[in-house]
């Protein structure tokens, strides 16, 4: 079998190059601040566990050295005091960081049902201190 030989050096140089292709496409990806679509659904999934969230609305994810940092705004019934609000974003942060050991932090936004996403945050064009018109997104 004088063949041998180079077929399985053929073979472990193609597992080789798989492997390295992998991780540099995570590398990648990572240096593009890229977030796997899972974990953006298990943050969607652990915001739930909190009662009195009606909707998560805006995920935003990034890594920050080897942790994540996470934004998510929820939209939460509009009749709801402040205080209940704010205890509601407690609840919703607290269940990420038990949920995702992985994520460093967490930034909550509460909206009202009724006026939930980013378009309902969005400033329409004007103009102030001798500026052109702008808008603010």
């Amino acid at each position: 079998m004088p063949l041998a030989d180079p077929i399985v050096g053929l073979c472990i140089t193609v597992l080789i190059f798989r492997i390295v292709w992998q991780s540099g496409k995570a590398v990648f990806v990572r240096l593009l601040d890229g977030i796997d679509p899972d974990v953006i659904e298990e943050i969607k999934h652990a915001v739930r566990h909190a009662r009195a969230v009606r909707d998560v609305t805006e995920v935003r994810v990034r890594w920050l050295g080897h942790r994540l940092h996470a934004e998510v705004n929820i939209a939460v019934s509009p009749k709801l005091s402040v205080q209940r609000g704010h205890d509601i974003a407690q609840e919703v942060r607290h269940q990420l960081l038990h949920h995702l050991r992985y994520l460093s932090n967490a930034t909550i936004h509460i909206d009202p049902l009724t006026a939930s996403g980013e378009e309902y945050h969005r400033i329409a064009e004007h103009e102030h201190d001798d500026l052109p018109d702008h808008s603010h997104h």
